[in-house]
């Protein structure tokens, strides 16, 4: 059976504890503060605090790029986790979003240097995404946030940080 599970477990080892800023698409509310608590339950998890003032709110996802990368530019945040959900119907807005989305957060990462997750789920039904954003360890949340930190990490270690 195939899981999306990363398969080696990264050493979180930082100098400093990361100060991370949450993104939340108010968009979908019922998916996306799933994937918010998943997120911030992973964080309790491995002893990464959130200030409350660091949970943020977007209109959308496809506004999340342009404040994912407004965030990095401040300094004040060593990761970004962007969160929403956008779901097929029966025009092709889910196709100018999701992917709107995908390009300007990857965008906004390379720009800022500064490691920007991707927790957007793109769903074809209202049921994938609440599979997806329930409260377990196939979290969509919880991924996006241990590969912002796992990113992070990294990122550090390459740099001699």
């Amino acid at each position: 059976m195939s899981t999306n599970i990363p398969s080696t477990t990264v050493e979180l080892d930082f100098a400093h504890p990361p100060r991370l800023a949450i993104v939340v698409s108010r968009f979908n509310e019922e998916v996306t503060h799933g994937l918010r608590d998943g997120a911030l339950a992973w964080l309790k998890e491995h002893a990464i605090s959130m200030r409350d003032e660091d949970v943020m709110y977007a209109p959308g996802a496809y506004e999340l790029p342009l404040i994912a990368q407004t965030l990095a530019k401040t300094g004040r945040y060593d990761g970004v986790v962007c969160l929403g959900c956008v779901v097929k119907g029966d025009t092709a807005h889910f196709e100018f979003i999701s992917l709107g989305a995908a390009v300007g957060l990857q965008q906004a990462a390379l720009n800022t240097d500064v490691p920007i997750a991707f927790g957007v789920l793109t769903t074809y039904t209202d049921e994938q995404a609440i599979v997806r954003s329930r409260d377990d360890v196939h979290n969509k949340g919880r991924e996006a946030v241990a590969a912002c930190v796992e990113s992070l990490a990294l990122l550090q270690k390459i740099r001699g940080c």
